[in-house]
């Protein structure tokens, strides 16, 4: 018990260390996830500990910040964080996106650098073994791409909140010029740009991999104030964005476990039914991709409603019966 107390007051000066603004009292419960007396008493300890924990007055609440950081024995990493940032990378790497895995390799060099040589041997064996021992599955899906000036461009024109100008492919279709208001990027099976049009202001996504000539522009150009990219990527089963829309579906008994287990959306909730089977409600955009995951499923997911939703299943199911007519022809 001694032992657990004593990392929890480690870990909330690790905490206002990292804070460039510090924690309040109600922050530090919140982040370590005890009641306010006891974050309180904590926080006398790190004062004990660590002199130089400044006191910051921002009324009517008080603040209190590590200014400097702490010592590299304070800030040791464990082998499980190191095997979490290595596998990290790794997925990324099996994933397709070199860029964003080089960054992670390059951060684990650093730390690494930084770590006193006795820890880095001690932690060594650990490490090795744990990385044996454990692997990314690869799955099936497109290949997500973007070179580090492509992001470049975009991280710079987003933190400056400049246009972004770019040349747009869709397949089918003539490349055309774009210049538009950033908004971020969503990474998932395929990256996108979120932007908003300069004239209307309306969101659009663009895959990353069909932009090209990429850069900021001159002039200022701001997303939305109300824009919250969260959000955003919340409302949509995958990310294609279309009509909101409340899904409702039925798991049969012989799905229902897993389907409780399952994270549909960020608005999900579970209705168990006597028969066993469970119903899942949730609202969002994106009833392609919602329908595309219900193949997974086959017969152990019904549709209730929407009825686009029903409309959109029936589509593909012709589409796939199509391609399996003309391949059997």
């Amino acid at each position: 018990m001694r032992h657990d107390k004593a990392a929890m007051v480690i870990e909330l000066a690790r905490r206002l260390a990292a804070s460039a603004e510090g924690l309040t009292i109600d922050e530090m419960a919140r982040e370590m996830r005890v009641g306010r007396r006891t974050a309180e008493r904590m926080r006398d300890a790190v004062l004990m500990l660590f002199p130089q924990v400044d006191e910051v007055s921002d009324p009517p609440t008080k603040r209190w910040r590590i200014r400097g950081g702490l010592s590299a024995f304070e800030q040791a990493p464990t082998a499980t964080e190191m095997l979490e940032l290595t596998k990290a990378a790794a997925a990324l790497t099996a994933a397709g996106e070199p860029v964003r895995a080089a960054a992670l390799q390059g951060l684990e060099r650093k730390i690494k650098a930084a770590m006193r040589s006795t820890t880095l041997n001690r932690m060594a064996p650990d490490l090795e073994a744990l990385v044996r021992a454990e692997t990314i599955a690869v799955q099936a899906g497109p290949r997500p791409s973007a070179d580090e000036a492509m992001l470049t461009a975009i991280r710079a024109a987003v933190l400056a909140q400049q246009p972004l100008g770019f040349t747009y492919s869709r397949p089918g279709a003539e490349p055309r010029r774009r210049s538009v208001a950033p908004c971020g990027v969503m990474f998932g099976r395929a990256n996108y740009l979120v932007a908003a049009d300069r004239e209307t202001g309306r969101i659009q996504t663009f895959r990353l991999d069909r932009m090209s000539h990429v850069a900021p522009q001159e002039g200022v150009a701001a997303p939305p104030a109300d824009f919250d990219l969260t959000v955003f990527a919340s409302q949509s089963f995958g990310i294609y964005q279309d009509e909101i829309e409340d899904v409702v579906l039925r798991i049969s008994p012989e799905g229902a476990a897993e389907a409780r287990g399952w994270r549909w959306h960020p608005t999900q909730s579970f209705e168990d039914q006597p028969d066993g089977s469970v119903i899942v409600r949730f609202r969002a955009s994106g009833m392609r991709e919602l329908a595309w995951h219900l193949f997974t499923w086959g017969e152990q997911a019904t549709i209730l409603a929407p009825q686009r939703l029903k409309a959109v299943m029936a589509g593909e199911l012709d589409a796939a019966r199509r391609a399996l007519d003309a391949a059997g022809g």
